[in-house]
């Protein structure tokens, strides 16, 4: 399995749980989701993406597939690992997993953005490495999607609001859309993690995303680190389409 230095540019605010970025290359903000359906699978992602890539998202699909199992073995030997749960539960029941997932040794984990999950969430993690990131609105929902869900605001009003709350909980960082990077920016300051899945290179297909960004723009509208899964995984070239997605950064 691939290594990574631990003592990358990205340090840890053991306090807030936070990921800084500065001087941090652009290797170490790609993450590769790997939205696979099978162990065996990633694990072939990994070895092929390997010298490549040294940080990796792992969602409900492969967590239930045995995922959980190997992601504590990539980081046990260094490789950086954001588990993308999406918690929200009663304050108790976050808390306790939380807790659970900070001793695995996990860099990121994910929650949804409502206050009282995200205090619960950050009483628990603290003096631990791992980073909190409150999920605003997902990037494969519209304008429509949100009022049909019952919001009274638009997705742009409504990350704002929820990236504020992130900051006043003592949050590690924010997912939302690139296109709305610029913005968090601005309200949750230079230091906490913004984290943009929906990155699409150009002339690749967008799927189920709504607002897609390339990965040029993320990095111009100030996102910290770029999520891509299905551009890179299911590519018959995966490192090839990494490296390119990896210059495209760098030309931001």
């Amino acid at each position: 399995m691939p290594h990574a230095d631990r003592n990358l540019a990205h340090a840890v605010d053991a306090d807030r749980g936070v990921i800084q970025q500065r001087d941090s290359t652009m290797q170490d903000r790609l993450i590769v989701g790997l939205d696979l359906p099978t162990l065996k699978d990633a694990e072939k992602a990994v070895r092929e993406l390997d010298g490549v890539i040294s940080f990796y998202k792992i969602g409900y699909q492969l967590a239930f597939a045995g995922g959980l199992d190997f992601a504590r073995e990539l980081a046990s030997g260094g490789t950086r690992i954001f588990l993308d749960m999406k918690l929200l539960d009663i304050d108790n029941t976050v808390a306790k997993g939380v807790e659970a997932i900070a001793r695995m040794g996990m860099t990121m984990l994910t929650l949804h953005a409502y206050p009282k999950t995200m205090k619960a969430a950050v009483e628990a993690a603290r003096g631990s490495d791992l980073c909190l990131l409150g999920v605003t609105v997902l990037t494969s929902m519209d304008e429509q999607d949100v009022i049909d869900a019952g919001y009274e605001h638009d997705p742009h009003t409504l990350v704002l609001r929820r990236s504020e709350q992130a900051l006043h909980a003592g949050m590690g960082g924010i997912v939302c859309s690139a296109e709305e990077a610029e913005a968090v920016r601005r309200i949750v300051g230079p230091d906490m993690a913004v984290v943009t899945p929906g990155i699409r290179p150009k002339g690749s297909d967008h799927g189920d995303q709504k607002r897609v960004v390339t990965p040029a723009q993320a990095i111009r509208n100030g996102s910290s680190h770029l999520v891509v899964g299905r551009p890179i995984v299911g590519a018959a070239d995966r490192r090839a389409v990494a490296e390119a997605i990896l210059d495209e950064m760098r030309s931001a």
